[in-house]
């Protein structure tokens, strides 16, 4: 039914004096909106194919040597690696017939086209959720950039300020690259009832920014809903997902059929994009069933695997209680 076009059946006619209103869907996109994203188009032109090579150099590597006119000086060498990040085509339609808005009194498709743009945005936001989960996962699996406390005992299962700064020690002494936490609304509640939320003051922001121990605190309940009681909070570095876009063909294509449900028009728009957590390639186990993977595909966490030194990928998973179980 989702993805039947309005017809009249659907709407609701208006009584004198009244008019339709848009009901906007309450789910939010801060963690989209946080900084955790950062585009990279300009570095990632080209989309062609179904991944995206990203080689690298690695550090330098070895210890110096003692200079002897009895002996040559050793060569080393740098070393190259490779970062695949898989490309991604994604579609919507959406329709209304004549009849609907010609007897409600209202356009269906000025609501359609108004709407379309903040549809994407949680559409990008559900996608990144799904890639984050895949990484996390992958990184979990080796035993990185992720603390676990669920399964303690009582209140050590317990989020507080000793087992945040555990688990951005996962990163040793690069936990300084870390700038922010994510976290539902049921965590942030906590963290204010533990009375460790700072608000920073910022000029041009019309609301004042908390933080956490120096780290900006983002509040968001889609997503980061507790599983049998665990919170799975994400702390990261700005900028920790790269993101490039670029237009398809054909990326807004209106259609009208005039046989169609008495007369029908529909709006459709596509996106073809990289969203990928540097250091992690893309490396699935199995093909994707369709052209490019579905975000539960995304969400696996045997399709990654790490390139990188785990301290050079900042975004850590941390899942705990609020309260003992």
């Amino acid at each position: 039914m989702a993805n039947t076009p309005m017809k009249l059946a659907d709407m609701i006619l208006p009584e004198v004096f009244h008019r339709y209103t848009v009901q906007e869907s309450t789910v939010k996109t801060k963690f989209w909106q946080s900084g955790v994203v950062t585009d990279v188009s300009d570095l990632i032109a080209d989309l062609g194919g179904i991944t995206v090579h990203m080689p690298f150099f690695n550090d330098l590597t070895g210890d110096d040597e003692v200079v002897d006119d009895n002996a040559d000086i050793s060569v080393g060498k740098t070393t190259t690696s490779m970062d695949i990040a898989v490309r991604q085509y994604r579609a919507r339609a959406y329709g209304g017939t004549d009849l609907a808005a010609d007897l409600a009194g209202a356009d269906p498709m000025g609501v359609i086209i108004s709407r379309f743009g903040a549809w994407w945005g949680r559409a990008m936001q559900k996608n990144l959720f799904a890639t984050v989960k895949g990484v996390t996962g992958a990184l979990a699996a080796e035993g990185l950039n992720t603390l676990d406390i669920s399964g303690a005992t009582g209140g050590a299962a317990v989020f507080d300020g000793e087992s945040f700064l555990d688990a951005i020690h996962t990163l040793g002494d690069s936990e300084d690259g870390l700038a922010a936490i994510a976290v539902h609304s049921d965590v942030y509640n906590l963290m204010r009832k533990q009375d460790l939320i700072d608000f920073l003051h910022v000029s041009d922001q019309g609301q004042p920014i908390p933080t956490y121990m120096g780290k900006q605190v983002i509040v968001q309940d889609e997503g980061f809903e507790a599983v049998n009681g665990v919170y799975t909070s994400y702390i990261f570095g700005k900028g920790s997902v790269a993101y490039a876009e670029k237009a398809p063909k054909n990326p807004v294509e209106p259609w009208r059929d005039p046989l169609k449900f008495g007369g029908l028009d529909y709006l459709i728009q596509r996106r073809q994009f990289v969203l990928h957590v540097r250091g992690i390639k893309w490396a699935p186990t199995a093909a994707t069933a369709l052209a490019t993977p579905s975000n539960a595909e995304l969400a696996v966490a045997g399709n990654w695997h790490r390139v990188y030194d785990h301290k050079l990928i900042k975004l850590v998973s941390f899942k705990h209680r609020i309260a003992a179980a």
